[in-house]
């Protein structure tokens, strides 16, 4: 069968027409895609309803886009401590870190506001010696002494003697013993041996007899007939009135020789006793403990004319109120001018059961306050058991 011939109008066309419909399908889809950018679908009515429904649904997931003021302050005390437990945060959490209230203090009070006020002493105390003045000092010792020449007007030394013999052989048995003691002793050795020459060439075994009671009977007995001795050889037996001479008799030292300068012959001296010592470095007198520098510093304080009858006040007082253990110092006449007012008893009745008086009487015999030491007059009573 013959072939029919290829009409090339038709078949050169439709392959172009096919090479055309893919570019314009091209172009349609471009198109339509330009247009659905430009101008968004529209919606339905349904979908328009059922949007809220979705947002919520997307709420519940998502959380809310708006944040409360108490999730505000939640977050930025999160920030805040989580910027503080990094120090090299960024510049956003130093941000919240400065914008972040800061927390108040408390205030704390001064310490002068809250320390405790403390409360004013019962008696005025003056001020130890190394705080006050020199002319202070001296004017508060010597205000002392005036008020123990009242408390004790009538003060003098407790040894009993007729002549500067008996009196410095007393004061020579007073060491280490009571004055009641030596003055119970002494009639039997002056009635035996009534002059120096006697007691020098007594028999020393006699006068240690004699003497036991005192103590220390035996070096006493060598003390007071190695006196008697001199006292021949040297002095023609006469006691000498001068301290030079008198510190150089056996057993007499500065002490025992202003004793007898003092009361047998009117000279003055300061007799440096225990009790003196003691009581001077308790009112802050003096720190000295050596007797000869005590001596000088309390003789500087007093004009010279005073220093026997202040030694006799302060033995005095020594002996009667403020003790060595345990003073009295609440029944103290002077306890407002003492600095060492309360290192004994300060109950004012209790006090009064520690006073002391020995003249004439037992040892630690009880007496009443320094007001009983006067008359109904006012006047100087005699001394307890006196006469």
């Amino acid at each position: 069968m013959k072939k029919e011939p290829r009409n090339e109008t038709t078949s050169g066309a439709a392959p172009a027409e096919k090479r055309a419909a893919p570019a314009t399908k091209a172009a349609e889809a471009t198109k339509g895609a330009e247009a659905t950018k430009a101008a968004p679908a529209k919606k339905t009515a349904s979908a328009e309803r059922a949007a809220p429904a979705t947002k919520a649904a997307q709420a519940k997931t998502t959380g809310p886009a708006k944040t409360t003021g108490a999730a505000k302050k939640a977050s930025a005390a999160k920030k805040t401590s989580a910027a503080q437990k990094t120090p090299r945060a960024g510049k956003a959490a130093a941000a919240v870190v400065n914008t972040a209230p800061l927390r108040k203090k408390p205030l704390i009070a001064p310490k002068k506001a809250t320390a405790a006020v403390k409360a004013a002493p019962v008696k005025t105390v003056v001020k130890p010696s190394e705080e006050e003045s020199r002319t202070a000092l001296v004017r508060r010792a010597r205000r002392i002494n005036r008020e123990l020449a009242e408390v004790f007007p009538y003060a003098h030394p407790e040894l009993d003697f007729e002549n500067p013999f008996q009196l410095v052989v007393a004061t020579v048995l007073s060491a280490q013993t009571t004055d009641l003691r030596v003055n119970q002793t002494t009639p039997a050795l002056f009635a035996k041996y009534p002059t120096p020459e006697d007691l020098a060439a007594a028999n020393p075994e006699e006068v240690e007899e004699i003497l036991r009671p005192t103590g220390f009977f035996r070096a006493k007995t060598k003390s007071v007939m190695g006196l008697s001795k001199a006292l021949v050889e040297d002095f023609g037996g006469e006691v000498p009135g001068r301290l030079e001479d008198l510190v150089k008799l056996p057993g007499v030292g500065r002490k025992t020789a202003f004793v007898v300068l003092g009361n047998a012959f009117g000279r003055p001296g300061i007799t440096v006793d225990t009790h003196f010592q003691r009581l001077v470095r308790r009112w802050r007198w003096t720190e000295e403990t050596d007797p000869d520098k005590i001596e000088a510093a309390v003789g500087a304080l007093f004009p010279k004319s005073d220093w026997t009858d202040l030694s006799h006040h302060v033995i005095w007082h020594g002996r009667r109120i403020c003790h060595a253990r345990k003073p009295a110092c609440g029944a103290c006449p002077i306890a407002p001018l003492c600095p060492a007012y309360g290192e004994g008893e300060t109950d004012p009745e209790k006090a009064k059961k520690l006073l002391k008086y020995e003249k004439g009487g037992l040892p630690g015999q009880r007496l009443k306050p320094p007001q009983a030491y006067l008359d109904a007059g006012g006047r100087p009573a005699p001394p307890l058991g006196a006469g």
